[in-house]
């Protein structure tokens, strides 16, 4: 399921020249640490950073992973995210959408008052 999901990623624009359609790098846990992945990626131009099972990373890979867990942490106190209600993508993404505009809204005003 995850190299349908970066086949889907959209083309990167803001740069001159033709945009790229992937990433340069990949970073993800042990849970996709296997050769035929890693394989997927190398074939798609990605250069996999991935963890590997048994093995204590030099260039400490985990330092990126608690900005996943917390904003998944912060998408959960939405009820409605938690657990998808909605049966229609596009309910899905609106409510997505909103929760994330609020979340960048408390952050940006807390910000603010510091």
């Amino acid at each position: 399921m995850a190299v349908v999901m970066i086949d889907a990623v959209p083309d990167i624009r803001g740069k001159r020249g033709r945009p790229r359609c992937r990433p340069d790098k990949l970073h993800a846990d042990k849970g996709y640490a296997s050769k035929a992945y890693r394989a997927e990626l190398r074939k798609r131009g990605i250069t996999p950073r991935i963890a590997r099972k048994g093995v204590e990373s030099s260039e400490r890979l985990g330092r990126y992973r608690w900005v996943v867990e917390r904003t998944i942490s912060w998408l959960h106190a939405w009820k409605k995210l938690r657990t998808r209600y909605e049966r229609s993508d596009v309910m899905h993404q609106a409510l997505l959408t909103l929760a994330c505009s609020m979340i960048c809204y408390r952050f940006l005003g807390w910000e603010a008052v510091k």
